[in-house]
């Protein structure tokens, strides 16, 4: 498995995001102000912030691609993990501004009806990120990459934004001007909640979490091993877009270390083929 070349893929699912949304953004400002949407504009604004998170995940998958050095004898694959994180209070940021905002306007009574081109602009929008989310997430689960598959939920965040937008702004062309401000709050937290999805995975990742079935499920390769008599300890964390497992085993006393050897070999080959993990720690104890 090469890493390193997976990572570099992943880096054109990330500019491809930066040039989606410094177009969008741009029609959506310009558009948001020419046809007097609160939806659009907050939703171009949106884009806007999208740009940073995008530029943080793009740095965070260069950092990631350096080899080990000294102070990093395992590499610096979590920069991918800090880089979600960093995105994920980003878009938190902008959200609440965006919240905060539409709920004030709509408190106050401030209801314009705005424009129906800026209805289209907002479907467009949302057609056009939405095949953005389609590429970036399959592309970020065939490389395992994290930063990637963050971005990708920020894609999907976005295309759900502008169809919610647009839902405002042809409701107020209808006779309803108070839904452009209520599309706006639903816009703001939608971004929270895709931000809060994003910190949650991150935090787990940097503090060595990981999902209990799939660790069962890894304990029950390894169980299933030839010449595996009992695990005594099983743990994996993820380390940027790999997999790091450790596992002590028990074996029986009267095999040679050859034997011992081949087992742990065929556990690595085991892991790899079922799995797709390729960083697996074998500790052999005899059975007393």
């Amino acid at each position: 498995m090469d890493v390193y070349g997976d990572i570099k893929k992943g880096e054109k699912g990330a500019w491809i995001s930066i040039w989606a949304y410094l177009v969008l953004s741009s029609l959506k400002l310009t558009a948001g102000w020419i046809f007097a949407s609160e939806a659009l504009t907050a939703d171009g604004f949106n884009n806007v912030t999208d740009i940073v998170a995008s530029v943080a995940v793009l740095i965070g998958l260069r950092i990631s691609r350096k080899p080990p050095d000294q102070d990093h004898p395992y590499g610096h694959l979590r920069a991918e993990t800090i880089a979600a994180l960093l995105a994920s209070f980003i878009m938190g940021t902008v959200g609440l501004q965006v919240l905060i905002a539409a709920v004030r306007n709509l408190w106050n009574g401030e209801f314009v009806s705005p424009g129906l081109n800026a209805g289209w602009i907002a479907l467009l929008a949302a057609a056009a990120m939405y095949g953005i989310y389609t590429y970036n997430v399959r592309l970020a689960r065939r490389i395992n990459n994290q930063a990637l598959m963050a971005a990708a939920k920020d894609n999907r965040s976005d295309a759900l934004v502008s169809l919610g937008a647009a839902i405002g702004i042809f409701g107020s062309r209808l006779g309803l001007p108070w839904l452009d401000g209520v599309a706006a709050i639903v816009v703001g937290c939608i971004i929270l909640k895709t931000a809060w999805e994003i910190f949650t995975s991150a935090t787990l990742t940097l503090t060595d979490g990981f999902d209990v079935k799939q660790l069962m499920s890894l304990r029950t390769t390894v169980e299933k091993t030839e010449g595996v008599k009992a695990i005594k300890d099983i743990r994996a964390r993820i380390h940027g877009s790999t997999v790091l497992v450790d596992v002590v085993i028990v074996v029986s006393p009267d095999i040679s270390l050859v034997e011992s050897h081949a087992i742990c070999d065929t556990i690595e080959q085991r892991m790899k083929r079922k799995h797709d993990i390729v960083n697996v720690h074998v500790h052999v104890e005899p059975d007393e």
